[in-house]
């Protein structure tokens, strides 16, 4: 008979589970809680404008999230970030990328963010050299060796080993503090892979030419008939089983998922939610792994986007940061992203994260808006457009409790350790998500691919 895969959770790892099953001609039925797919990297198509609710870029190494791009015919699209920064009350503008000929270009603009200042200019020199000499661990690729260097010492230490100075940790923390909360209590190698992929690589940042939210469009329609939406999966069975012919019991063997209309049997299971949610679905996992699943936290954030008739920012910006205060991180994606916006319009997206997207996602959509408005307004890039509350042409706002995953000083070694914890525990059920390798697109992508083979692996095996 054939075997059947059942997977929970309709993100990115869910699907790029769900097209791997597939492809492998593997009986698969994926259940999705939401009535939309595509998890934290959804988007929207309104009055012919394509909007990312969430994930927005490609980075360089994002090896799996490429090859699925070229299988299902995405074309991509290199991504420019010209931004304009303010800082000391006063604005620059900065490509991102630490290249000798960027930085020999823009020392103006590196003197007031502190990178070169007579403080800032020694640390910043150890900060490249730290990033330059270790770079084939920080990366995002499905095959990344940052368990190798992750020990516990938190971004923030590191910023003070190095001997960073305030106004210098006020630069590079706030790059990162819009979508990612609290960095300096984040893993160390973690925080500087960001930065070795943002910066020292920034010539090589992808997007689908519609927005990275086409990739997940692209895999929920590959997969629309193992899809089942709107349907959340209340906890996996589990039990013991006897091998007649190996004389041996396998104790917690998953036996299927109970959705509203009962028992959907299957002979492995992929569970593919974030990791908070994980322990409510399979509440019998061993102590170890529920322990090591509680250490991994989510940055929250609150965008607004506003389809406008006109460029909100200079020219040549493609966004605006305020690495001082909780004033939104403001962007132009229909730059780098005609195809994005009908011809002749453009969008503003605002991001805000940490305790002011706290505060803004309990308020109603009205008044999110006008509050990060406000908040852009104060300082607005000089030539800017920025709308009043009553201009657009439609606004859409995305409230995200759980936004980017962030990992704590030695949670990739504790992750590694967990897996090998619920592979002697329970042999046919797999876990899926950004968590389990290095966060990210293409992080959930490489575990969702691992989980579907690994499943593949033990179906097969079983049905001989």
């Amino acid at each position: 008979m054939k075997k059947r895969v059942v997977i929970i959770g309709g993100g990115m790892a869910g699907l790029a589970a769900a097209y791997t099953l597939r492809n492998r001609d593997i009986d698969v039925l994926l259940f999705e809680a939401n009535d939309r797919m595509g998890g934290r990297a959804f988007g929207e198509v309104v009055d012919g404008f394509h909007i990312d609710a969430g994930t927005d870029f490609f980075c360089s190494s994002y090896d799996v999230a490429f090859r699925i791009c070229k299988e299902l015919g995405l074309p991509l699209l290199r991504s420019k970030m010209n931004l304009g920064w303010y800082k000391n009350g006063r604005w620059s503008v900065s490509a991102l990328s630490l290249s000798p000929r960027s930085i020999a270009g823009n020392l103006a603009t590196l003197w007031n963010l502190d990178f070169v200042s007579p403080r800032g200019f020694w640390p910043f020199l150890k900060f490249v050299r730290d990033l330059r000499r270790q770079q084939e661990y920080l990366n995002f690729s499905s095959e990344g060796r940052i368990a190798e260097i992750d020990g516990e010492e938190s971004f923030g230490d590191y910023l003070n080993r190095i001997g960073a100075p305030d106004s210098l940790k006020v630069t590079i923390e706030g790059f990162l503090k819009m979508t990612m909360g609290h960095v300096e209590h984040a893993s160390e190698a973690y925080m500087r892979t960001y930065f070795s992929e943002m910066f020292m690589k920034a010539n090589q940042i992808y997007v689908p030419e519609k927005g990275a939210c086409t990739l997940s469009y692209a895999l929920a329609g590959a997969c629309e008939d193992v899809v089942r939406t709107s349907t959340p999966v209340q906890r996996v069975i589990r039990e013991r089983e006897r091998e007649r012919e190996r004389e041996r019991e396998r104790e917690n063997v998953a036996k299927g998922v109970i959705v509203d209309g009962g028992l959907v049997e299957a002979d492995a299971v992929i569970c593919a939610v974030p990791a908070t949610k994980v322990p409510d679905i399979i509440p019998d996992l061993p102590a170890g792994v529920r322990r090591v699943l509680g250490g991994v936290t989510y940055s929250s954030g609150c965008r607004v986007v506003i389809g406008l008739d006109r460029p909100p920012l200079p020219l040549g910006w493609h966004g605006a940061l305020y690495p001082e205060d909780e004033t939104p991180l403001l962007l132009d994606r229909s730059i780098n992203l005609p195809a994005c916006a009908p011809a002749g319009k453009n969008t503003l997206d605002l991001l805000v994260g940490r305790d002011r997207a706290e505060e803004l996602i309990p308020m109603d959509d009205e008044e999110i808006r006008h509050r990060m408005l406000q908040d852009a307004r104060r300082n607005p890039p000089p030539g800017s457009d920025l709308p009043n509350d009553d201009e657009g042409l439609f606004t859409r706002v995305y409230r995200w409790k759980e936004a980017v995953c962030m990992m704590q000083p030695g949670m990739f070694t504790a992750i590694a350790n967990m897996r090998d914890e619920l592979d002697q525990s329970v042999e046919n059920l797999f876990l899926a998500g950004d968590y389990m390798r290095v966060p990210s697109v293409n992080g959930a992508l490489a575990s969702g691919v691992d989980a579907a083979n690994e499943a593949a692996r033990y179906v097969s095996k079983a049905a001989t």
